[in-house]
């Protein structure tokens, strides 16, 4: 697909572009409504088709739970596998949709792998994620970001505290979700690991707060966050934090998630969940 297609779709769900707009932009960009149709259908989720994980796998163990937040009650889909096991515990952090089914599949991946995962709906302090996509992004805009923040570390908490956990936790973060990962790894003295995938960086003046092994996977073709990383990079190197950074080549913004055909790519996909699982075991057990 045209990269300027990529590029304005990435515009359009990540920055305000109302979509009529968005629409024609596309239409220009595509030559004809019918091309731009096709373009549409591969670059919108199709989340009916991508589960790796099915709900309701008969090793796993899956809630609805819900803990104090900041003013309100926050609520999150939990799954472990099944047994009284101590195990490490994962926040998983959705994109700037809400708490999708893309993003509980995931929730599901991690505990397959052992964990005990907990994808936090944001939006639950204002009704919970809609299935309008469109939707969920503006809400996603109106949240207030320290009450948000202080509701993802209310989470870990929450986590440290079930009888089931072992004492130690970690994060997992995507877009949206991946700049937060980098601001509970700055704010979070406590937190063991944190993955952020194509996040936005944090300030500079919070890097020397991290405490979490951090790894770090970005997108070659994703110009808007890569743009931050020499910031990063400098601040992480200036307060002696070791880090993982990983730069997967010729790949977009997104490219885990495998319900938009347009940007996923399954070779980067595999790799950086295989390094994410690494970290996790080395220091979640």
């Amino acid at each position: 697909m045209d990269q300027r297609i990529i590029n304005l779709f990435d515009e359009y769900t990540h920055r305000p572009l109302a979509r009529a707009e968005f629409l024609e932009r596309l239409l220009k960009l595509a030559g004809s409504a019918a091309l731009a149709t096709s373009a549409l259908a591969v670059l919108e989720p199709g989340y009916a088709h991508a589960a790796t994980v099915a709900p309701l796998a008969e090793n796993l163990v899956e809630e609805t739970v819900t803990w104090p937040g900041d003013g309100a009650t926050v609520s999150g889909y939990l799954v472990h596998p099944k047994g009284k096991k101590k195990r490490g515990a994962v926040v998983v952090i959705h994109e700037n949709r809400g708490l999708t089914p893309h993003i509980k599949d995931v929730t599901r991946r991690v505990a397959q792998a052992g964990y005990l995962a907990l994808g936090v709906d944001a939006l639950s302090v204002v009704g919970g994620t809609p299935t309008n996509e469109d939707q969920g992004r503006t809400l996603i805009g109106q949240l207030d970001p320290q009450k948000n923040l202080h509701n993802y570390l209310a989470a870990l908490t929450y986590l440290r505290a079930r009888p089931d956990c072992n004492g130690r936790t970690g994060c997992v973060g995507f877009c949206w979700g991946g700049g937060l990962a980098n601001q509970l790894a700055t704010h979070d003295p406590k937190l063991d690991a944190a993955v952020a995938y194509y996040g936005q960086q944090p300030p500079a003046q919070d890097v020397p707060n991290i405490k979490a092994a951090l790894m770090l996977h970005y997108a070659g073709l994703d110009e808007r966050i890569d743009a931050g990383i020499p910031a990063y990079e400098a601040a992480l190197k200036a307060a002696h934090i070791p880090y993982q950074l990983f730069m997967y080549e010729g790949v977009n913004h997104a490219f885990n998630n495998d319900t938009s055909p347009a940007r996923y790519n399954a070779a980067a996909a595999k790799l950086a969940w295989e390094r994410t699982l690494g970290l996790f075991k080395e220091k979640l057990g």
